[in-house]
């Protein structure tokens, strides 16, 4: 089998504040291990269920170059860096079983939830598709979807695992801590957060035929939501785009991989100098 594990920071145990996710700080470059102790956890997991298993990690932290490829699991593969295809779930193609998602994050407009945003916290504030609202765990979810693989699992904070169990039921999910705001959370030990993954992989992976990801075949009705008016003036010069709002940009896309990257670009533009 052929398994994707896409790690986020936000939702990494120990994780609260934004020092902690922000290249520079001290905070950071300790997270930045516990981030690859979650995905090492995932990889032995998926490698405990199928030793054959073929396992690709996409870092999908920010600028995707934050785990430290020297203390990953030697038997996975790493895809690191970007712009990239498919962004958070670069490596995913028609012959991937499932997905992993680890140290992920609500949505934007989560309350009480540990630095939740979507694609960018500095610039959108709601995406909808076909009118349903997704944040990133949704959106990628239905990416996952739309090449075959099922969105699997997902780990982070209690809204974050909430979250995911609404947006496609049956997915497995492990809390790895229970927000008590945007900067606060009650945290599992990372070494108990990282057996914790572990250990829900397996079982992940056997259900991963009941797991009812969201879909959206043919064309995609896609409006992104920015937090300031002057942010929608760069996305409008894209061909198709439509003003719809104040604040809310429209696109009409031919599928889902394309609104999927639209989103991303719109993200761009939108805090773009």
């Amino acid at each position: 089998m052929r398994v994707l594990v896409s790690v986020d920071m936000e939702g990494v145990a120990g994780v609260v504040h934004g020092d902690d996710v922000h290249p520079g700080h001290p905070e950071y470059e300790r997270n930045r291990r516990y981030m690859t102790a979650e995905a090492n956890a995932a990889v032995r997991g998926v490698l405990a269920y199928d030793a054959h298993a073929t396992v690709v990690v996409a870092d999908s932290h920010a600028g995707f170059r934050n785990l430290l490829p020297h203390e990953l699991d030697r038997r996975c593969t790493l895809v690191r860096g970007k712009p990239r295809r498919l962004g958070m779930l670069a490596g995913l193609d028609e012959t991937t079983d499932a997905v992993l998602f680890v140290g992920y994050h609500g949505m934007a407009g989560t309350p009480c939830s540990v630095l939740s945003h979507t694609v960018s916290g500095a610039s959108i504030a709601r995406v909808t598709c076909n009118g349903r609202e997704l944040g990133e765990t949704g959106l990628n979810a239905a990416l996952a979807a739309h090449h075959g693989a099922a969105p699997a699992l997902a780990a982070g904070d209690d809204t974050l695992t909430e979250e995911a169990e609404e947006i496609a039921p049956g997915i497995h999910t492990v809390t790895v801590k229970w927000a008590h705001g945007a900067g606060a959370a009650r945290n599992l030990h990372p070494d108990e957060a990282a057996a914790r993954i572990e250990a829900a992989v397996p079982a992940a992976l056997e259900d991963r035929g009941n797991v009812r990801a969201p879909r959206f075949d043919g064309p995609v009705d896609l409006e992104v939501e920015v937090l300031k008016p002057g942010m929608t003036e760069r996305a409008q010069l894209v061909p198709g785009v439509e003003l719809r709002g104040p604040r809310t940009i429209g696109y009409r896309a031919e599928d889902f991989v394309t609104a999927h990257g639209l989103v991303s670009l719109f993200a761009v533009l939108a805090t773009a100098g």
